[in-house]
């Protein structure tokens, strides 16, 4: 079958990079954005029983304030991704900030559950703007050199969100009402829309139609398949969680057959050709599915151990701040060496790290929990920087979008199969299901690690600019 012919792209705006100090401003604002959609997607979950007590309803119908707002991201990704190749990465991001902050002031004033989970999807929609284009707007704002610097600053500040969520809605709630984890999205996000409308790179377009059939297949078979997923968590569900997965997986086939053929489809099978890149992916579901399974478990872990629920927060704590330190150090190294090493070394060291966690003595020392925890997260970091790179330079500039959209499709997918995978464990096996959850954990790192040592053979990512 001959290739299709590719569509006409724009002339970049920015061949490499923005000047300095529009550069800083494009990347204040891009972040500040980033840190908005991540936190809500952790933050609410501490207040479910205070939002489950004041609307009068129980907690599995609560838990609908979650699935709403993943849901949305993940059925809106990819399609959003595409449409800004179309119309442009800074429109997009802009139009997602704008939505999300309006949709958080929903959030803050809904008058009942199912209000606030209307407004959570419409937040998740504006989530989903923003996360489709963050990598291609960071590769737009930086030059080329830096690209690794970048992507470890981005991938910090989004692992570092995601950690700290649950830490930062405790210290909201101990002072002010739930509905504040919502209403201080607002000063925030004009500040980021103010900001973003006078600094966010431009960049290329691709002239071709919004392709609506693609779009709405790609949405039904992730909103389908991984509320099925989901589903299979509790008991009374699980037969029609089966059919829903079943469901999922009819309409991802049609969703493949369907856009194969075309020069520019949802998903960009273009780049899946691209060995590299496609592992890079595969790598980093395993990596997150890895992490949200260590992290959902490890505190039911520690007070299995016999620790307050202080102790847990303060066990937690080591995490994130080795993360901190070792993501934009492991960015600023793959802009030198490969990424497979890079990434391959840092999941075996997660997956070292979950294993000594899953068999750490009842009876430990707090300092041997503290370096196992640090040990994890420095593996996660020197992972993920290096693999956002790699998987934005195996792209051309022209597919930024779908690169990065790809990219945050499997961060997201890993985390909610991970947070999934936790849920089923649990019901599985009762009391141990924390410490079984971390031993599938380090597996699930260890696969990674494999898989990111096997780019070495592929071929070097970095041809396109």
């Amino acid at each position: 079958m001959p290739t299709p012919a590719t569509p006409p792209v724009a002339r970049f705006a920015h061949a490499d990079g923005l000047p300095i100090p529009r550069r800083y401003w494009s990347i204040a604002s891009i972040l500040l954005a980033i840190i908005m959609s991540v936190l809500d997607s952790t933050l609410v979950n501490v207040a479910l029983p205070s939002i489950a007590t004041d609307f009068h309803v129980g907690a599995a119908a609560s838990v609908w304030v979650v699935n709403a707002y993943q849901l949305a991201i993940l059925m809106a990704l990819l399609p959003l991704a595409s449409l800004g190749e179309i119309v442009g990465y800074r429109r997009v991001s802009q139009t997602g900030i704008l939505v999300f902050t309006i949709a958080s002031l929903g959030c803050a004033l809904a008058p009942t559950l199912a209000w606030l989970s209307i407004a959570r999807v419409v937040q998740g929609l504006g989530a989903a703007g923003i996360m489709s284009v963050n990598a291609a707007l960071v590769r737009f704002t930086y030059p080329q050199a830096s690209l690794g610097r970048a992507m470890g600053i981005n991938a910090f500040v989004i692992a570092a969100a995601a950690a700290i969520g649950p830490t930062l809605a405790s210290a909201v709630l101990a002072v002010a009402h739930w509905r504040w984890l919502f209403g201080i999205n607002v000063p925030i996000g004009i500040v980021a829309i103010v900001i973003a409308l006078r600094s966010m790179p431009s960049s290329d377009r691709v002239s071709r139609p919004l392709n609506y059939a693609g779009a709405a297949l790609s949405a039904a078979s992730f909103g389908v398949g991984l509320s099925g997923l989901q589903a299979l968590a509790h008991h009374e569900a699980r037969f029609l969680g089966l059919g829903q997965i079943a469901v999922g997986v009819i309409l991802g086939w049609a969703l493949v057959r369907h856009e194969r053929a075309r020069s520019s489809p949802i998903i960009p099978f273009d780049l899946l050709r691209v060995r590299i890149f496609t592992l890079s992916l595969a790598a980093s579901v395993f990596s997150f599915m890895a992490q949200m399974t260590g992290l959902v478990s490890l505190p039911f872990e520690i007070q299995r151990l016999g620790h307050s629920a202080v102790e847990t927060g303060l066990f937690m704590t080591p995490w994130p701040l080795a993360l901190a330190f070792a993501a934009p150090f492991a960015g600023r190294l793959s802009d030198r060496y490969p990424a497979g090493l890079l990434g391959g070394l840092g999941l075996l060291a997660l997956s070292a790290g979950l294993l000594l966690l899953a068999f750490f003595p009842a009876g430990g020392t707090p300092a041997g929990f503290v370096w196992r925890m640090a040990l994890c997260g420095l593996g996660f970091g020197f992972f993920q920087a290096p693999n956002n790179r790699t998987i934005m330079a195996a792209a051309p500039r022209d597919r930024s979008g779908a690169a990065g959209g790809m990219l945050s499709t499997a961060r997201l997918l890993g985390q909610t199969m991970g947070a999934a995978l936790v849920a089923i464990l649990f019901r599985a096996y009762a009391s141990a299901g924390s410490n079984i959850a971390l031993c599938v954990a380090a597996a699930l790192a260890l696969a990674g690690a494999v898989v990111s040592m096997v780019r070495l053979k592929a071929t070097p990512a970095g041809a396109f600019r």
